[in-house]
């Protein structure tokens, strides 16, 4: 089973600033020096992805994993402790977004051991009951931190986890396989072994890291080489009032590297949907206060006017313009309503005018030495 309590240290890790829209923040935010930004448009200009387009990423012996360019974030799906999940009240609407994403090709799924104690990963796999194992993509993530089983069993823990994770999803393999964050017990050269052994056992098709640091990914990737495996992906929060993967290079080392960048928070946990303002704030118990609206303003504004000018919703905006900065964005989908706004981010593409507004509004971010490294 998964470790008992793991939703509750992640809400507790929002309070104390895992991530960076989360936690304390200084009243004076720090926009993003234009002179490290990346280019406008970081993709092929002739490339404008729909939710059939798909990008390779790299698994064991040039076995490439065809994902879409946007993933279903699946933490909420099952958790309590952030989200405030309701069996009663939520599974159907769960149920009902994924029939709309499936039936357009957005079946990339991103859950963890953690998410509600495992119960995301339950749900995932009540959803790919009778799919064809070619029509998703799923990706979990080993539970990295410093626990007695992840102590005691180093470089086998991530196996034993993920074979744990397999009975959850009813599958016999996963397609992705990340380590969570880069607080674990083993070093990185021990984990790269698990992450192997999970490859070579046939758990997983590709394997990845999260939260993890320029200097961290490229050692666990060279780690990783040592074993034959490559390293597929790199996971950090990315968005508009995050960009700095961006600044600090990291996106620009992943695509040296052929690794797919994915951006989690692509909505700073619904600050970008247009939902909240200086009147509705998110609600403080779920942590999802600590970006006061009014600092946004400026940015909020400038998504919506180009929303209304392209006649889509306010979040296709925010994901769009993490796809044209060359990320493959995560964004957490409850119901049908916000699986009909998110879809619209694919299809079209911002003009570099578009994302030059909406830079200037965009802020860098920060790290935090708890879990957000990159």
């Amino acid at each position: 089973m998964a470790t008992p309590g793991t939703q509750y240290m992640m809400q507790t890790g929002l309070a104390t600033g895992m991530s960076a829209t989360e936690g304390m923040h200084s009243p004076h935010l720090r926009p993003v020096d234009p002179n490290l930004s990346d280019p406008a448009h970081v993709l092929p200009s002739d490339l404008v992805p729909n939710s059939q387009t798909r990008m390779a990423l790299h698994g064991r012996g040039g076995q490439n994993v065809l994902i879409p360019y946007l993933s279903i974030g699946a933490w909420s799906w099952g958790d309590k402790a952030t989200f405030g999940y309701n069996l009663t009240r939520d599974l159907l609407k769960i149920y009902a977004a994924w029939q709309k994403l499936k039936a357009v090709g957005l079946t990339f799924v991103d859950t963890a051991q953690a998410y509600g104690d495992g119960e995301s990963e339950r749900i995932c796999g009540s959803l790919f009951e009778g799919m064809p194992r070619d029509s998703f993509v799923v990706q979990t993530k080993w539970h990295s931190t410093s626990t007695i089983k992840n102590t005691i069993m180093q470089s086998r823990s991530p196996k034993k986890m993920l074979q744990g994770s397999l009975d959850r999803l009813r599958l016999e393999y996963v397609d992705i396989y990340l380590v969570h964050g880069p607080i674990h017990p083993g070093n990185i050269s021990t984990i790269a072994k698990g992450l192997a052994d999970c490859m070579e056992s046939g758990l997983t098709r590709a394997v990845g890291v999260a939260n993890y640091s320029t200097q961290e990914m490229i050692k666990m990737s060279d780690e990783l080489d040592k074993h034959g495996v490559p390293l597929g992906v790199s996971q950090c929060e990315y968005s508009v009032i995050r960009r700095l993967p961006e600044t600090s290079g990291m996106i620009r080392e992943c695509k040296r590297r052929s690794i797919c960048f994915q951006g989690f928070a692509s909505l700073a946990e619904g600050r970008l949907s247009g939902k909240y303002s200086r009147f509705n704030q998110p609600r403080r118990t779920l942590r999802f206060s600590s970006y006061p609206m009014h600092m946004l303003e400026p940015t909020i504004t400038v998504l919506k006017a180009i929303a209304e000018k392209r006649h889509v919703p306010v979040p296709a905006v925010a994901l769009n313009y993490s796809i044209n900065k060359g990320v493959v964005p995560l964004v957490g989908i409850r119901n049908p309503e916000q699986a009909d706004q998110d879809m619209q981010a694919l299809g079209w593409r911002l003009t570099e005018e578009e994302i030059k507004q909406i830079e200037e509004v965009s802020l860098e971010g920060q790290t935090s030495s708890m879990l957000q490294h990159g």
